[in-house]
């Protein structure tokens, strides 16, 4: 399995960090609705889909999982090295405050799968995440619909290149096939050649190049919209 240490993180960057931080403090604290991870709705979807994934549990995140999350996604994208070290505690906060906003909306085709090794030294330890929501842009099929979209793949740094990423991959081409779709999109970066061998790998093949200004100015890395077109023989 080629080892993935980078995919893409959806945010608005630190200002949005920052932004959900601020709300979060001044408004009332919620306590995070149970509802999204444990809905009539997706309980048997999720059941019947995330079964026997791979060598790793795949299920749906629950309340308690997102500090877990939080810190592998922080650790996937950001590092703690270096000037803008002091900075990762705020950046890991203010994903755990973008997951919990995201997740506790009642939208019904949004979900987020963790990977749990449940072996018995592992004390069952949370290893990877993986979010699919549904996502629009007329700009990627030229018509306008709605698709399921993959992000925030990221994997402990102890537990690649052993299947996790591969698993929790194939369990969103499960749920979203649960859901009634058979298309399903995400973004890599052009330079990420691992992540990219690893989509390729499993069926994924570019959709569209996209450019903007600051890949030329600031010699950002161009992103690649890739698309699968899901097996509807797959079994769920």
């Amino acid at each position: 399995m080629t080892q993935v240490k980078v995919f893409s993180y959806r945010s608005d960057g630190v200002l949005g960090y920052l932004k959900i931080f601020l709300l979060h403090k001044i408004k009332t604290k919620l306590a995070l609705n149970p509802s999204f991870f444990h809905s009539s709705h997706q309980e048997p979807v999720l059941a019947a889909a995330l079964a026997a994934s791979c060598q790793f549990q795949i299920r749906a995140a629950t309340p308690p999982d997102l500090t877990s999350v939080a810190q592998i996604i922080a650790e996937s994208f950001h590092s703690q090295s270096g000037l803008l070290g002091w900075l990762f505690p705020l950046l890991r906060l203010g994903i755990y405050e973008d997951l919990r906003h995201r997740l506790a909306s009642p939208a019904p085709h949004q979900v987020c799968l963790v990977a749990v090794d449940t072996t018995a030294d592992a004390a069952s330890s949370l290893v990877g995440t993986v979010e699919l929501g549904m996502r629009f842009s007329d700009s990627w099929m030229q018509v306008g619909r709605s698709c399921p979209y993959l992000s925030n793949l990221a994997v402990h740094p102890q537990y690649r290149r052993q299947g996790a990423a591969s698993g929790l991959l194939i369990a969103c081409e499960k749920v979203a096939l649960s859901w009634g779709f058979q298309d399903l999109y995400l973004h890599v970066l052009e330079n990420n050649h691992q992540a990219r061998h690893l989509y390729f790998k499993l069926g994924y093949q570019v959709h569209k190049v996209e450019s903007h200004l600051n890949t030329f100015f600031l010699r950002r890395s161009r992103q690649i919209l890739l698309h699968k077109r899901l097996n509807v023989n797959l079994t769920i």
